[in-house]
């Protein structure tokens, strides 16, 4: 049982001088921030997949305990639709080995558009992936929220051991634009772009995986981050892993984020302490070590 906790990205320029040191350069922020934070999103790969090299550095430059999620590439998902998808699979899945064990469960992000009557289309996807990895899917149309496909779809995912992934939009929908000072834009722009579905809390696998989109004011979002605390707490006393992604406009206080809801974690859950950054923590040394 672990919390594994990241960001939708591992290299932000607007972490220098905060959650990485003042004179960070870009080829180190991976491993910085897999030091500090023990899993990420890998939002790349839904553009292009890297090669070999790239992702033989990705592994060697982080700890062993670190996990990509990685998301599959949208030529599967959105061009595709999860048909006559073999080849690209199995150049996704070349780049997943590739990162050995950590390899964490990759998100199959299917689009708006595909509803019920396109269930099937993902159990028979589903069927042909192989075992030794891990998967979530992330639906985005109505029909998978209280319409008559939800069902369906959460027995398929719990007869693979797949997992849902929660998307909580709550803490942006709820920001009001004009009141976040320089963040206006950035939050306009992700509510415009993130879905707007009700929040699930629904499992379906061994493992949870959650996205949560805050609130651009971190303060903002401690009655949401105080219930997932309770239900992540819950789950990781019951043995379960907790994949746990926090995103906010721009992502420049992601880590602060994160952060939070580590402490609010702990005091229902005990976890190892997360290592320190910024000034107060000697002007962001790095700390060694595993996370977790």
């Amino acid at each position: 049982m672990t919390l594994y906790l990241g960001a939708p990205i591992w290299g932000l320029k607007l972490w220098v001088g905060n959650f990485f040191p003042a004179k960070a350069k870009q080829r180190d922020f991976l491993s910085l921030y897999s030091r500090r934070l023990n899993s990420v999103e890998g939002n790349t790969t839904f553009y292009s997949l890297p090669n070999a090299e790239t992702v033989a550095r990705w592994r060697d430059e982080t700890p062993p305990d670190f996990r990509f999620c990685l998301k599959f590439p949208k030529t599967i998902s959105h061009e595709r639709r999860l048909r006559n998808a073999e080849a690209e699979t199995e150049q996704f899945l070349i780049c997943l080995r590739g990162l050995g064990t950590r390899a964490g469960p990759s998100f199959l992000q299917l689009p708006p558009s595909f509803n019920g009557d396109s269930l099937q289309s993902l159990v028979s996807y589903l069927d042909t992936l192989p075992r030794d990895f891990q998967y979530a899917v992330e639906v985005r149309h109505p029909d998978f929220f209280g319409g008559p496909a939800e069902p369906a779809l959460d027995e398929a995912l719990r007869q693979r051991n797949a997992a849902r992934v929660v998307f909580d939009t709550r803490g942006l929908r709820r920001a009001d634009p004009d009141e976040v000072g320089e963040s206006a834009e950035a939050t306009r722009q992700a509510q415009e772009r993130k879905p707007d579905v009700p929040v699930r809390f629904t499992r379906t696998a061994s493992f949870a995986l959650i996205r949560f989109v805050g609130h651009p004011e971190i303060s903002a979002n401690a009655d949401l981050l105080a219930e997932w605390a309770d239900h992540v707490a819950r789950w990781l006393a019951a043995g379960d892993d907790v994949y746990f992604f926090c995103h906010v406009p721009q992502d420049r206080d992601a880590p602060l984020l994160a952060r939070e809801f580590h402490a609010l974690v702990n005091a229902r859950h005990p976890l190892p302490s997360l290592p320190g950054w910024g000034p107060e923590h000697g002007g962001n040394k790095l700390e060694q070590g595993s996370l977790f």
